[in-house]
């Protein structure tokens, strides 16, 4: 088991990376969280076989539990479903030390997380992902949230995890759409902040796009520890440094939101907002051609779109730019990249400069 630490003084915790161990959950969790007693599982339908497994390794260590299973898809970050974990909660008694237990994608991460930031004021997290995309991104670094019909992720609290369990082995079962969704905020570390990863990425398209074990643990150790040395240095994105980590996303937001959450996957959308961005930056004369074709060239194999959908209508896309969190005043503000490895926040960015890039691709 290889551990990531992610300092955060009181409230520091460990990423645990594994393979084929999920009896170990529970002595992760008992060790974490000594005064526990009990815990929910919250799960959905594509994750139940996994929360079986979690489940028993909990009780085995002593947790008393319950389990809550959400509809699976981006349409389950709302404040109904939200209200159905704490009606578990409840019904389970939760004190302030009762654990809560994600097991699942982004989705079941960030509204289980969001539970716990918001019952009792506030319960222990655990999160174990089970997807790529959650292994490299959205377990790590507190973020929790649900979405509102306005806009993506716009009610939400940051709640640290006590600890998070990764566990590889769960991904060889993952559909290829949802793997290659993940690869998005892969690619996006090497970006902003790793060349060389970007470099072993296209180096090793066919190991990764093939889950060699040895490949998936590298990925998502140094994706986790990429985001972690971020996390630390601005945990609730007060100095700037972790905008960072939203590369393509001011984009990628407004395709969710006009594409009613049920056009792509998060990464998909990622991965086209990273062009956009990139095309943007190139036209501003930040970077060469030749940064937005690699990673054109990388996104592209792995089975990712590269430009929105034409069908999506440019002014609701700008609208829904004016209203992302990290907008000042309607003003739009960008990460860009200014050379491979490197990116920065743009608060002078002109509707006209992002209008032609949207109506160019």
């Amino acid at each position: 088991m290889q551990l990531v630490r992610v300092n955060l003084g009181s409230r520091a915790y460990d990423i645990a990376l594994t393979t084929a161990r999920s009896d170990g959950i529970g002595p992760f969790v008992r060790e974490r969280l000594p005064q526990s007693r009990q815990a929910l599982i919250v799960c959905d339908a594509n994750t139940a076989h996994h929360a079986g497994g979690v489940v028993g390794s909990l009780q085995g260590a002593g947790f008393r539990t319950a389990s809550a299973a959400i509809p699976a898809g981006e349409k389950s970050k709302n404040l109904a479903e939200a209200a159905r974990l704490y009606d578990a909660l409840y019904d389970l008694a939760a004190d302030r030390k009762t654990a809560v237990v994600a097991v699942g994608g982004g989705v079941v991460g960030d509204l289980a997380g969001f539970a716990a930031a918001t019952y009792n004021r506030g319960l222990p997290l655990v999160m174990v992902p089970t997807t790529l995309l959650a292994m490299v991104d959205s377990s790590v670094g507190g973020k929790t949230g649900v979405n509102h019909p306005k806009g993506k992720n716009l009610i939400g609290a940051f709640h640290q995890p006590a600890g998070v369990w990764i566990d590889t082995a769960f991904l060889d079962t993952l559909p290829e759409r949802e793997f290659a969704s993940g690869l998005a905020e892969v690619v996006k570390y090497g970006v902003i902040l790793d060349a060389a990863f970007f470099e072993y990425l296209e180096a090793g398209t066919n190991a990764i796009r093939e889950r060699d074990a040895a490949a998936i643990r590298h990925i998502v150790e140094r994706s986790c520890r990429l985001k972690a040395d971020v996390v630390e240095k601005d945990e609730r994105e007060e100095t700037g440094l972790r905008a960072v980590l939203n590369y393509g996303h001011t984009f990628a937001h407004a395709f969710e939101t006009v594409g009613g959450y049920n056009g792509w996957l998060h990464g998909e959308a990622v991965a086209a907002g990273m062009m956009c961005a990139s095309r943007l930056a190139e036209r501003r004369g930040l970077i060469a051609a030749d940064i937005t074709e690699r990673q054109k060239t990388l996104l592209t194999t792995f089975a990712l779109p590269v430009s929105p959908r034409r069908e999506w209508p440019i002014d609701e896309l700008i609208a829904a730019m004016k209203r992302d969190k990290k907008a000042a005043a309607g003003q739009l503000r960008f990460i860009l990249p200014t050379r491979l490895g490197e990116v920065r926040l743009f608060d002078d960015i002109p509707e006209s400069q992002v209008r032609a890039i949207l109506e160019a691709t």
